[in-house]
């Protein structure tokens, strides 16, 4: 049977950047902010996303967490 190690997670903000003059189309910018506790909760990660939401100038589109591991046998 194999088993995942949690090995580092990434946070990762998409913001709303307006849209394309040609064909309407949204345009998103991201900033991501890597070293994330892995232990951290959904609930904490939310609220340090809208905290540095509050610090740009474009509105939030979507928060993404991308966490890696490690696969092994176990």
């Amino acid at each position: 049977m194999a088993v995942a190690d949690l090995m580092n997670s990434q946070l990762r903000l998409v913001f709303h950047d307006g849209n394309d003059p040609v064909n309407g189309s949204p345009i998103y910018k991201a900033k991501s902010f890597n070293n994330v506790k892995t232990e951290a909760t959904p609930d904490q990660l939310y609220a340090i996303a809208n905290a540095f939401a509050g610090l740009q100038e474009r509105l939030l589109f979507n928060i993404e967490r991308k966490d890696s591991s490690d696969i092994r046998q176990g």
